[in-house]
């Protein structure tokens, strides 16, 4: 540098140690963070999906179970009249979220099934039939088809006392995991215990052991070379990514006999972020040491010229770095766009399990309307037109309660938003029984309220609530049909828990233990499918308590409905809690 004092050479030289040591902290510090976020988004892609798996098993796992006592079922096999079971069992499907279900006869034929094209087929050598025959429990069996594809399912005899009257197989459906996996940037395998790959994003690896199947690949040829050189994600991996690995192998366990996920998920995106910033940090001590060499030499006209290109070359520089942050901000945009996409295809599944319970709810506005039309009809033909009005007022508001039904639907199934609220049970009360007003007073049922005069809060969605309540009420009208006194007691309590009883002067409970379970119904038929007590007890441990059911001491049925009581300032602390 000659020419230039001791002094500015001492400050140039601080600059640059500076400028290296801000560009080696930020290096390590940028370096150490983007590597732990991408490990965690990993880590938590992992879990939702190894979750995700478990509870498509479960889900499908207690269906044999529940169709196996389907009455229908069992008479269609009993009277070997199959004409309507395949109908039956479409009518499943859809809100099971199975691939398909089959009804076999002991012979292995099949003789209802959702895909017609399978009527008559023999699967009596297959390891499904033979294994659910030797057996009264639910068996799983896995095995891939003629095109490599891995099909799960789980089968069930069907019994009619201790006579064996077909099999019941329920198709799972694993191939939607590997679609949705190949919309990501990760590679994704899952094993079985034996470690043979069943599910991948990379078709050629399925049967085949992940070790095989990883050396046999040749479409990402950097894999191999990656996992030889940083090996699994763990303390090393700071090492391995400056040595050029790009690649994160992470492995979960699914509870699900013995199977296991296995994902890579690469680390470039790290580095060109880290080397963004690195070429700020860069930019704005030259544009320092530019600035110094201006001022000491601005009367020097050519160095000022050599001065002024050189800042055009770093607006270029600058404009550069500006576009490659946004498209990085864009894409980091996407990404979360992705995720809550993800969240809500989750929610959206949970929608077929409603449907029921809202087709079952919406049976008692409609009914209701029913009578209050008929009593409007015979008030205008009367001439009564101010009390045929407060009916029509009446229909409008149970016009009103159906909206809301279908708008908790639509609740659900939208981005954000929590149905919890903190609820007075004494106002659900209030509501079921003005809209079940109509059949208490056709039916001349004596009703009899005991509630307290303070509040009974608790943390619910009022609109489910009050479904339950109407569902208790309108199945004690029905189990008091017949009877000579019809008295209707309501007891509400507050204490730890929140009580509500309902009790009947009705024939009684011949089996409570049975009552909550799905198809189970002493109604006639044609008068009930057994879904209301069961859609209810749901309802309630969804809200964190139980609904029970007993014999009352003096006749009758008493249905107890028990939550956890809130206390003052607990409001938003649960509803936290809830959308936690």
């Amino acid at each position: 540098m000659p020419g230039l004092s001791w002094t500015v050479r001492i400050v140039i030289v601080l600059v640059l140690m500076a400028a290296l040591a801000a560009i080696w902290v930020a290096n390590t510090l940028l370096t150490e963070r983007l590597v732990e976020t991408t490990r965690q988004r990993a880590e938590l892609r992992q879990s939702l999906y190894a979750g995700a798996i478990l509870s498509e098993l479960q889900r499908n796992s207690v269906v044999p179970l529940l169709l196996a006592r389907d009455p229908t079922l069992i008479a269609a096999l009993n009277a070997r009249d199959y004409s309507a079971s395949s109908q039956r069992l479409i009518s499943y499907v859809d809100e099971i979220g199975a691939a398909s279900i089959r009804l076999l006869d002991m012979d292995g034929r099949v003789v209802a099934a959702t895909d017609r094209k399978e009527l008559g087929t023999d699967y009596g050598a297959t390891p499904f039939f033979t294994e659910a025959v030797d057996t009264t429990d639910t068996v799983f069996t896995l095995a891939p088809n003629e095109a490599g594809i891995f099909e799960a399912s789980f089968s069930r005899t069907v019994q009619d006392g201790p006579r064996q009257l077909g099999v019941l197989q329920v198709e799972v459906d694993l191939a939607q995991f590997e679609s949705r996996w190949r919309g990501t940037t990760a590679a994704v395998a899952v094993t079985d215990a034996g470690g043979s790959v069943i599910l991948s994003t990379e078709p050629r690896w399925r049967g085949k052991p992940l070790s095989e199947a990883l050396e046999a690949t040749s479409v990402p040829s950097a894999l191999q070379r990656a996992l030889a050189s940083a090996g699994a994600f763990g303390p090393d991996i700071e090492e391995g990514f400056f040595t050029g690995a790009s690649l994160m192998q992470l492995e979960t366990r699914v509870p699900f006999r013995g199977w296991r996920l296995v994902s890579f998920t690469s680390y470039e995106s790290v580095r060109e972020r880290v080397n963004g910033v690195l070429a700020l940090i860069i930019m704005g001590f030259a544009l320092l040491l530019a600035l110094g060499f201006y001022l000491l030499n601005r009367r020097s006209q050519l160095r000022s010229l050599l001065f002024q290109r050189e800042s055009v070359e770093l607006r270029r520089l600058n404009d550069r770095l500006t576009r490659e942050v946004a498209e990085r901000k864009r894409v980091q945009e996407e990404l979360k766009e992705t995720e809550q996409s993800l969240a809500q295809s989750s929610k959206l599944a949970a929608l077929g399990e409603m449907s029921a319970a809202v087709s079952h709810e919406l049976n008692q506005p409609l009914a209701a309307m029913k009578t209050y039309l008929a009593g409007a009809r015979l008030l205008l033909q009367r001439r009564r037109a101010d009390e045929a009005l407060s009916s029509f007022q009446r229909i409008d508001d149970l016009i009103e309660r159906m909206g809301a039904i279908t708008r908790q639907l639509k609740s659900y199934a939208r981005k954000g938003g929590e149905a919890f609220e903190r609820v007075d049970v004494r106002d659900a009360v209030s509501s079921a029984l003005t809209l079940m007003e109509p059949q208490l007073r056709q039916e001349k049922v004596r009703l009899s309220q005991h509630l307290p005069d303070h509040p009974a809060p608790v943390l619910a969605d009022r609109l489910r609530l009050e479904q339950v309540i109407i569902n208790l009420v309108r199945n004690a009208l029905d189990a008091m049909k017949g009877q000579t006194s019809r008295e209707l007691d309501i007891l509400l309590t507050v204490g730890d828990e929140v009580v509500l009883a309902v009790r009947d002067t009705g024939h009684g409970l011949d089996d409570p233990d049975q009552l909550f379970e799905p198809f189970f119904t002493t109604k006639k038929p044609g008068e009930g499918v057994g879904l209301g007590l069961a859609i209810s007890s749901g309802i309630v441990a969804d809200l964190g308590g139980r609904l029970t059911a007993r014999n009352g001491q003096s006749g009758g049925a008493v249905f107890e409905v028990r939550l956890p009581a809130l206390g003052e300032g607990k409001g938003d602390r649960g509803a936290i809690e809830a959308a936690e």
